[in-house]
């Protein structure tokens, strides 16, 4: 197994861990636990020192552990949208891979299916109204 796929296995179970209730309750538990200790140890700077460090280390991993896992969940979702506006029949196959294109072109379609949905609310366009797509 590559180094890739090894990282992608434990980004995947980290993510799913991070996100469970009992994981949660565990970290509850254990600011609790250190907040309690507080007193045994006069509020010094270490002990404030040890769950200021914990926190960030572990916040520092785990951001790139998730961002990992969004990226691929991301990436899966957009291929299944464009597999199934190309299955669609009538449905506008320029609009695959649409994540590609610059902010501008990006912003002429919004502004063009806001103005339809404008449309559609009003009852002054058809239920098959398409958008006449920019020249790209």
């Amino acid at each position: 197994m590559s180094v890739s796929e090894s990282f992608n296995r434990f980004a995947k179970a980290t993510a799913r861990a991070c996100g469970h209730p009992y994981t949660f309750a565990g970290s509850v538990l254990l600011v609790v636990v250190w907040a309690l200790t507080g007193p045994v140890f006069r509020y010094s700077d270490t002990w404030q020192l040890v769950i200021n460090t914990a926190t960030t280390v572990l916040t520092f991993l785990a951001v790139f552990l998730i961002q990992n896992t969004q990226n691929r969940d991301a990436a899966a979702m957009q291929i299944k949208l464009d597999e199934l506006i190309r299955a669609v029949q009538g449905a506008q196959n320029q609009l695959v891979n649409l994540e590609e294109l610059s902010e501008e072109e990006l912003d002429r379609y919004k502004a063009r299916f806001a103005e339809l949905a404008t449309r559609a609310r009003d009852r002054t366009s058809s239920p098959t109204d398409c958008p006449e797509l920019p020249a790209g």
